[in-house]
């Protein structure tokens, strides 16, 4: 892809790589109030997870995709890498038979920017390539919670519905259960076979797919390696002939070296995010990936020395005042990055794909602007312990109201939209119409304007194939990408409740909320660790510990996904 040629969106795209932790963070918590969950016995079950030999009898069948050989295979869990376009003339073909009925739908999801006209030539090529016509309901994703909350609250919605992780909270999951239907007759086992591209979504993934008992989400396959990197200048660093830190205390040394608050340099941003994984916190945005089985007992990540190590090495850097001013001041998220390109901090991290994204932005300003992801290193300097995120944390369902019909031509739409790269389907979904919305210059498709504000997001939700880095615009940043993931993944570790989706009881699903504005007021000095020790004192009397013995038993009765 070219600068211009991928998704410009500030919401997550598998086209742009991975679900943006960006817009993870930034997301509001909550939601309406919603309908308690009704119908059946598997409606109404409303808390915990399925898996061990109840979820494999959900599970689709696994068949991997063999139309494309990536230039780097998946290792250790890592995405897999192509560096290199494919011409026109060598496109593979994955879905040799139109599978819609020519039926409608409509599809709410979220999109950051500026919705595209419904009859622009990019919608109308999906139509008829996959035989469903879509209706978008696109809605703001910097609200979408409280949109979300309002639908799954009415009497009717949309005969799809995309629902991001981080807004499973409240009653949402609940809602979820009473008003999407069972995919499990169209996809458990050999019937996925019937849609090969999504017969090659990693199992794991499928599993995150399971709600109150049964298989309702088409997901958004992701590398369960983290994807927050310490990216880093590069092109500054050889400049000034240093090399990446390999310890805490390393790190702490060369930021006081390398700010100069006087010439605006300041050595990072908030880097507590990448402060867990040296430290090896229990991370990730999923609450249930906090919970890990250590010697025969249930620990919290809040529990943990290595939480409160990771808090008080953070607070070490604010300390230092090697932080730039405006991440003292609680403005991170995206902003971090336009600090690191304008040379004004010259490590933040985020999401892997910013590698991409900036790089791509920048080489159309300037040929020397390099940066990369320095390898995270463990609390001693020797190896890290790394924790595995979720196989998918977005999730696509259709109504129980569809007809038997409607549900066959959603799973069209979803085969054909999790085509792998090098397919003629990935490049109408990804690309949109040849002449129209991009051209080829040089051997690589490039998007024109209309392309750029058109190709854009929507279909991003509506199937994937298995996890991939495809950026032949700049191969090494490619190749940069998958083999960082591909080390970070020899140290990475699954914890208790991985590959699982997990209902909370109401009753203490926001008992942690108030976590995160205590970890950033106490690295920035305005609270201290004891504030934290004394605030998990406070989460176990009020709920803490009655949770903990809720996750012992659903770990005792279902067993793990690994």
């Amino acid at each position: 892809m070219t600068p211009n040629a991928a998704p410009t969106s500030a919401g997550p795209s598998r086209r742009s790589f991975l679900a943006s932790t960006a817009v993870v963070t930034a997301a509001v918590a909550g939601g309406l109030p919603l309908l308690a969950a009704c119908g059946g016995e598997q409606e109404d079950r409303k808390e915990g997870a399925t898996s061990g030999k109840e979820a494999r009898k959900l599970l689709p069948a696994f068949v991997a995709s063999n139309v494309v050989t990536p230039d780097l295979p998946t290792k250790n869990g890592s995405a897999a890498g192509f560096t290199k376009a494919i011409p026109a003339a060598e496109l593979k073909t994955s879905v040799p038979s139109k599978l819609g009925s020519g039926g409608a739908l409509t599809v709410m999801s979220p999109f950051w920017g500026t919705p595209p006209k419904g009859d622009n030539p990019y919608y109308k090529a999906m139509d008829e390539a996959v035989g469903v016509k879509v209706t978008w309901q696109n809605q703001d994703g910097n609200t979408y919670d409280q949109k979300l909350g309002a639908v799954l609250a009415s009497s009717t919605i949309p005969d799809v519905v995309v629902v991001p992780g981080w807004n499973l909270m409240g009653r949402i999951p609940s809602a979820i259960n009473a008003k999407f239907a069972d995919l499990g007759p169209y996809l458990s086992g050999d019937k996925v076979k019937d849609y090969p591209n999504l017969a090659a979504v990693p199992t794991e993934a499928w599993q995150r797919g399971i709600f109150g008992g049964q298989l309702r989400a088409v997901p958004m396959p992701a590398p369960y390696i983290t994807d927050i990197a310490p990216l880093y200048r590069k092109d500054v660093f050889d400049d000034e002939g240093w090399t990446p830190p390999t310890s805490p205390d390393e790190f702490l040394s060369w930021a006081k070296e390398a700010t100069d608050a006087r010439s605006k340099r300041w050595a990072c941003d908030d880097m507590k995010w990448t402060a867990f994984n040296i430290f090896g916190t229990l991370s990730g945005s999923d609450k249930a990936l906090w919970w890990n089985l250590e010697d025969g007992k249930l620990v919290n990540r809040v529990e943990t020395d290595a939480y409160l190590e990771a808090l008080e090495w953070t607070r070490k850097l604010y300390a230092a005042k090697v932080v730039h001013p405006d991440a003292v001041q609680g403005k991170t998220g995206g902003e971090a990055g336009n600090r690191f390109t304008a040379g004004e901090v010259l490590v933040y991290n985020q999401n892997i794909s910013d590698w991409w994204g900036k790089t791509a932005e920048q080489r159309t300003q300037r040929d020397d602007f390099e940066m990369a992801a320095f390898d995270i290193f463990g609390a001693d300097g020797g190896d890290p312990t790394l924790w595995a995120v979720q196989p998918a944390n977005i999730f696509t369902f259709i109504s129980r109201k569809a007809t038997e019909q409607q549900v066959k031509d959603f799973l069209a739409l979803c085969n054909f939209c999790a085509a792998p790269y090098g397919t003629k389907e990935f490049m109408l979904t990804a690309y949109g119409v040849e002449g129209t919305d991009y051209e080829i210059k040089d051997g690589l498709p490039v998007k024109t304007t209309q392309g750029v504000n058109e190709v854009n997001g929507a279909y991003d939700y509506t199937g994937n194939p298995a996890p991939y880095i495809a950026y032949p615009d700049l191969p090494d940043v490619t190749r940069g990408m998958v083999e960082w993931q591909q080390r970070m993944g020899a140290f990475t570790k699954k914890s208790s409740f991985f590959g699982l989706t997990v209902t909370e009881p109401n009753r203490w699903s926001n008992l942690a909320d108030d976590f995160e504005q205590l970890e950033d007021d106490v690295v920035r000095g305005r609270k201290k660790i004891s504030d934290v020790q004394q605030a998990v004192s406070d989460w176990r009397s009020k709920g803490g510990d009655g949770l903990r013995d809720w996750y012992r038993k659903l770990l005792d009765d279902s067993g793990t996904a690994k």
